[in-house]
C-alpha cells in the first residue's frame, strides 16, 4: 500500500527556549534538557517577523476564523512526496482538535501578510499531562505547523515555532509531544503506519495501492471483503452516561505503556464522544449491580477512529480519500483483533475507503491477520526538552492527530 503523508508534521526544526537548538534528546535522566525557567527571565516580547508580515492570534471558535486555517492547511499541508493526496481537515475537525479543555487561545499562532491580511502561515500548541516513563508532565502537543508554499524561501518555520515555544514557556510549561515523519535529533520512538483497504477498486483507481502479480481486481475485491456487522455483542455508540466507566478503561489500559496522556474525565470526554464525520467512538458494556432499571453499565471494550481525508489532486473521477485512523481501543471481552475488526466493519458502514493504524500500543501483533499492508513511511514521536531512554513502538500509547 502507498503510504499516506506522515500525520501530525509538526516541526521541520525545533527550537529551544530562547532559541538555542538543544531540543530533544534521549538518556537515562527523565529530566528537562534545559531547566525550567522563571517568567522574569524569558523573552516577554514576540519575536521580529520578517518585513511585510505580521503575528495573528487565531480565535478557531470564529467561523470565519476557522475556515481561513481550513484553507490554508487544504491548500499547504502535508502531501505524499509525488503530491498527489493532502490531509483535508474539516472545519468541524479543527474545532475539534484545538479546543480541548483549558486550551489557550493564544497557542493558536497565525501569520498574515500585513498588505492584504491573508493567513499565510499557522502553528498550535494545545494542552496535555503527559507520561514518560513514571514522570507525568505539564506539555503541549504541538501540531499544524503550515507555510504557505509561496513563502517556503521565508524561513518562516523556525520562527513560528520559536515564538509559540516562548508564549508557551511564559505559561509555566517546558516540555511539548510531537510528531514528523522526518528524523529530528533525536526520536523517542519510531513507528510505522499500516493500511487496511476497505475499498480496493478506488484505491487501485487512484494510484494508492496497485494489484499485485497475478491478482484479479475481482479476487482483491474478496480478499479485502469485511463482514456486514460487528462480532462483539452489544457494541453502540458511546453516550455521555458512559464516559465516567470509559476513561476508567481507557486509563488503566495506558498505563501498560511508557508514553501515554493521562486524560482527565472532561478531556477524555473532548476526544472520545462520538462527533459525526469528525470522531467515530463505540463500546461494549456489561451490566453490573443487584440487578433491575437502576442497574450500572461498566464499559468492557472501546473502539474509536478518528476521520481524515485527503484531498487527491488531478483526478478524473475522484477527489477525495476518505480515510479512518485508529485512535484508542481497549478489549476486555473479547480478543483485540475481533475488536479491530470491528473497527473495520464500522469504518466501512461509514463509507471509509482505508482503515490506517499505527504499530504502537498492541496494534502490531493483530495487523497482518487482518489484512493491513505495511506503508512507505515512518513517524517519528519526539519529545521536546525532556530527557529519557528510546521505546520500543509497543511501548507508545499516545496518538496525535
Amino acid at each position: 500500500a502507498r503510504a499516506t503523508p506522515p500525520a501530525a508534521a509538526a516541526a521541520a526544526a525545533a527550537i529551544g527556549g530562547d532559541g538555542e537548538e538543544q531540543t530533544t534528546t534521549t538518556t537515562m535522566q527523565h529530566c528537562p534538557i534545559v531547566p525550567n525557567k522563571p517568567t522574569s527571565e524569558l523573552r516577554q516580547d514576540p519575536y521580529n517577523m520578517p518585513k511585510g508580515f505580521e503575528w495573528s492570534t487565531i480565535d478557531v471558535m470564529d467561523e470565519a476564523q476557522r475556515n481561513e486555517v481550513y484553507d490554508l492547511l487544504t491548500r499547504n499541508y502535508v502531501e505524499d512526496d509525488d503530491a498527489m493526496f493532502r490531509f483535508d481537515y474539516s472545519p468541524p475537525f479543527l474545532l475539534w482538535a484545538l479546543t480541548p479543555p483549558d486550551f489557550n487561545p493564544d497557542f493558536h499562532l497565525g501569520v498574515r501578510s500585513s498588505k492584504s491580511g491573508k493567513l499565510m502561515a499557522f502553528i498550535t500548541a494545545v494542552p496535555a499531562h503527559v507520561r514518560a516513563y513514571e514522570k507525568t508532565v505539564p506539555m503541549v502537543e504541538i501540531n499544524f505547523l503550515c507555510v504557505h508554499k509561496k513563502l517556503r524561501s521565508k524561513r518562516l518555520a523556525p520562527v513560528l515555532i520559536k515564538e509559540i515555544t516562548r508564549r508557551v514557556n511564559l505559561t509555566g510549561v517546558f516540555q511539548a509531544v510531537y510528531t514528523a515523519g522526518v528524523v529530528l535529533p533525536v526520536p523517542v520512538a519510531s513507528c510505522r503506519y499500516y493500511h487496511r483497504s476497505l475499498n480496493p477498486k478506488k484505491l487501485v483507481d487512484i494510484g494508492f495501492s496497485r494489484l499485485a502479480a497475478r491478482m484479479t481486481m475481482a479476487r482483491m475485491i474478496k480478499l479485502y471483503k469485511v463482514p456486514e456487522k460487528p462480532a462483539t455483542t452489544g457494541l453502540r455508540p458511546m453516550e455521555m452516561r458512559d464516559v465516567p466507566s470509559a476513561h476508567r478503561l481507557l486509563d488503566e489500559y495506558l498505563t501498560r505503556f511508557s508514553l501515554c496522556v493521562k486524560f482527565s474525565v472532561d478531556e477524555f470526554a473532548h476526544w472520545l464522544m462520538p462527533r459525526k464525520g469528525v470522531i467515530t467512538t463505540y463500546v461494549a458494556t456489561k451490566k453490573s449491580g443487584a440487578g433491575g432499571d437502576d442497574e450500572e453499565e461498566t464499559v468492557t471494550d472501546l473502539i474509536s477512529f478518528y476521520h481524515l481525508p485527503s484531498t487527491i489532486t488531478n483526478h478524473p473521477r475522484h477527489s477525495t480519500l476518505c480515510a479512518g485512523y485508529s485512535f484508542y481501543n481497549v478489549a476486555t471481552s473479547v480478543d483485540a483483533e475481533v475488536l479491530m475488526r470491528d473497527a473495520l466493519i464500522l469504518a466501512k458502514n461509514e463509507g471509509m475507503d482505508v482503515f490506517n493504524a499505527l504499530n504502537l500500543m498492541e496494534n502490531e501483533k493483530i495487523l497482518k491477520d487482518l489484512k493491513f499492508g505495511i506503508g512507505d513511511g515512518e513517524l517519528q514521536y519526539y519529545l521536546y526538552n525532556w530527557a529519557c531512554p528510546e521505546m520500543e513502538p509497543k511501548d507508545v500509547g499516545i496518538v496525535l492527530l
